[in-house]
């Protein structure tokens, strides 16, 4: 995956930008508030999904401007492409000069991983943030995960209806065998997803972390089932009682966690502030390996204000060792891009490019 080329018009405070691209490396730097985000954003946005920022389409437009264009020529699969998103009451896509129905006609064509400031929460938030995690990329790489998903979903949902009732009339129970089986089933095979795909993480996640950290530090990423896959529906069973009080599923995969251990330890107990940073940047980066394994192709990599908090050695390995997808970082400070040793710098102010 490449992009050569992109065009913004009106696109947030960008008004008009042309900017071609180096194959692997692009720092984007300049002050706070003056456009870098908007730029890898407005790649992001190419993937076909939602802003990483939680933005709405409706906020792309520049102050006002009644519509914003975007458009990139790239490559995928050795085949060159050229897509435009245009933003005015709804958001559309064009590829190859072909209208598509939906900007979701994108994902698989472009692909992209991003970090952000706010995926510190993959070391620091709740066990959620590392389930959907998880969840996203799997969906990428077998599009059936996510209709099991859904499925489970949909009769946890049903269970915690009915559980209340178990408590006045032990009858229900007939009803909450029938979900409780297909929570079990597709439990099971949401959990053997995960532990697949931790597992391919784990190839990867220890040498990215070792780069980082000098050497200096291991890292482990350990799946933590809230019971036994194989006994999840007898579990179910013996928590009707207690359900029946807190009108919740108390077992089963949508309650499971990753620990990120760092020489054994938590880390999002005891690392630092930089340490999790790091954390943070290794489970991206190495979710690139796991894509370029499965599909034979590297995404673009997209990383926003990476560099905060990183020691000159963390710093030196993200701009100078990874090589091996293209890559575009954003920073604050210019002293940053005196030790890239490669690739091509722009500078942005009021939202130009120079």
């Amino acid at each position: 995956m490449l992009v050569k080329k992109i065009k913004i018009k009106d696109f947030r405070n960008i008004k008009n930008a042309q900017i071609e691209f180096d194959p692997q490396m692009n720092v984007i730097c300049g002050e706070n508030a003056q456009g870098k985000t908007n730029i890898i954003e407005s790649i992001w946005l190419f993937c076909g999904a939602k802003s990483f920022r939680g933005a709405k389409d409706s906020s792309f437009i520049r102050f006002g401007e009644k519509r914003a264009e975007t458009q990139i020529d790239f490559i995928s699969g050795g085949i060159e492409h050229s897509a435009k998103m245009i933003f005015d009451e709804r958001r559309a896509a064009v590829l190859d000069d072909k209208n598509l129905k939906s900007p979701g006609e994108l994902a698989g064509i472009f692909n992209a991983v991003v970090f952000s400031p706010a995926d510190l929460s993959l070391v620091t938030g709740g066990p959620e943030k590392r389930r959907r995690f998880l969840d996203l990329f799997i969906g990428q790489i077998y599009p059936n995960y996510i209709e099991i998903l859904r499925e489970y979903a949909r009769a946890v949902m049903q269970r915690n209806r009915i559980i209340k009732d178990y408590k006045y009339d032990p009858s229900v129970a007939i009803m909450l065998d029938v979900f409780e089986k297909e929570i079990s089933e597709k439990g099971v095979k949401i959990i053997e997803y995960r532990k697949k795909f931790l597992g391919m993480l784990n190839k990867y996640i220890p040498n990215i972390f070792s780069g980082l950290s000098g050497g200096r530090e291991k890292i482990m990423a350990v799946y933590v089932a809230n019971c036994d896959a194989i006994l999840l529906g007898d579990e179910l069973k013996k928590a009707r009682k207690d359900d029946s009080f807190s009108g919740v599923t108390s077992a089963g995969p949508h309650r499971d966690d990753i620990d990120l251990l760092i020489n054994g330890i938590s880390a999002r107990q005891y690392a630092s502030q930089g340490q999790k940073r790091s954390v943070a940047i290794t489970l991206k980066l190495a979710c690139l390996s796991v894509l370029h394994e499965v599909s034979g192709e590297y995404p673009v990599c997209l990383l926003d204000d990476v560099m905060s908090e990183l020691d000159e050695h963390r710093q030196n390995y993200i701009l100078n060792s990874v090589r091996s997808w293209q890559t575009f970082i954003t920073c604050c400070d210019p002293s940053t891009v005196t030790r890239l040793g490669g690739g091509s710098v722009f500078s942005i102010k009021d939202g130009g490019v120079f």
